[in-house]
């Protein structure tokens, strides 16, 4: 009996520590919605370059990001003391995060042809502010490992658009001989691969 009051009483505390941590959690995610505050944290986030822009000469040095990180934690501990490293880059994932997909709506929106009445319009109030975002969301250029000869020969004979390709078919026929420069290059870069 003394056993099961002594396991009762440890769940009781921890349950309390728990409904108590997800109080605090609630409180710090109130006050971290307080437009007020998010304005000045976007402003001072925007500042902290090395934090978000991928082409700074310090984003990559995680000593570097992390002291930044600790004084954009410093500032933010004025509004909410309670922050941590780990929340505050919570914090920074969920913005960019909503940014990026509110970004990709719209620009899916436009791609579809909509009329200029019906293009997506972004529904947090604080979107236009996290505009800086924009050239950090774009899809990276991607390299060809096909060699510069062959990589120029298929960019020539490929169609560019499905038009041109529906006007290369129309006169095209399984009967005509294919071109035998196109395959020897390829072969070529295939034995070059399993060398």
């Amino acid at each position: 009996m003394q056993r099961m009051r002594h396991t009762y009483v440890l769940c009781v505390e921890d349950r309390g520590t728990e409904v108590a941590s997800v109080r605090n959690e609630e409180n710090m995610n109130a006050k971290f919605k307080d437009p007020d505050f998010l304005i000045a944290f976007i402003d001072k986030y925007r500042e902290m370059r090395n934090l978000w822009e991928v082409k700074h000469p310090q984003y990559y040095i995680k000593p570097v990001r992390k002291s930044t990180l600790e004084r954009l934690l410093t500032f933010v501990q004025t509004f909410i003391p309670e922050a941590t490293v780990e929340i505050l880059e919570k914090k920074i994932e969920i913005l960019r995060n909503m940014y990026r997909r509110e970004h990709n709506k719209i620009q899916n929106s436009l791609r579809s042809g909509a009329s200029a009445d019906d293009v997506y319009v972004p529904r947090p109030w604080y979107y236009d502010k996290l505009r800086f975002l924009d050239d950090q969301t774009e899809a990276r250029a991607s390299l060809s490992t096909l060699p510069s000869t062959l990589s120029s020969t298929l960019s020539c004979t490929l169609p560019s658009t499905p038009a041109e390709a529906d006007e290369d078919q129309a006169g095209s026929s399984i009967l005509e001989e294919p071109d035998v420069t196109i395959w020897s290059q390829v072969n070529s870069f295939y034995t070059y691969l399993m060398s």
